[in-house]
């Protein structure tokens, strides 16, 4: 569902999300960033921290889950809501699923991977046990534009890296 206007409550933590997305990329992580919020608190964060501990399912959701999981002592998230910068992946679709989240904000579509309304529609499927209600496009442009330049300044650095190893190779004196 598109929604087009938000309480100030709602862009607070969608805004909480994006600060998390800026911690990711503070260490070179993927800048995506999610809060879980239960009787107006924020009781969950995560940032993708999968570069670093070398664990593709260190998500931000998948973190700010388990946070949240730890804080209620149960596994069932059932009076809360996931703020998340991204549409979620599949995987990530799949934990908020099983914890029975209720609602879901996204920011910005994953057209290459995501799996609310992208590639799939997973969270909405009236197949699964349990079904979510989701809003998306919450500060999209500023979701977007955090991932755009990730992924730019990356391939300037690779670009650079790539360039510097050319020139060592062509200066480098051979060995007879």
């Amino acid at each position: 569902m598109h929604q087009t206007t938000y309480t100030v409550a709602q862009r607070h933590y969608m805004q909480e999300a994006l600060f998390e997305a800026d911690q990711a990329a503070i260490i070179d992580e993927v800048p995506i960033g999610a809060v879980i919020v239960h009787d107006d608190q924020i009781i969950g964060r995560g940032h993708n921290l999968r570069e670093h501990a070398n664990d593709a399912t260190l998500h931000a959701e998948v973190l700010a889950i388990e946070e949240a999981c730890a804080t209620l002592k149960s596994w069932r998230l059932e009076d809360c809501q996931l703020y998340v910068t991204i549409e979620p992946c599949l995987m990530c679709s799949g934990a908020i699923i099983n914890a029975r989240i209720p609602t879901v904000f996204y920011g910005a579509p994953d057209p290459k991977a995501g799996a609310v309304d992208s590639l799939y529609t997973t969270l909405t499927d009236s197949r699964l046990n349990h079904t979510v209600t989701v809003a998306d496009g919450l500060y999209a442009t500023e979701a977007s534009q955090r991932l755009v330049s990730f992924f730019k300044a990356a391939r300037k650095r690779r670009k650079a890296a790539k360039k510097a190893q050319r020139q060592a190779q062509t200066t480098t004196p051979e060995s007879h």
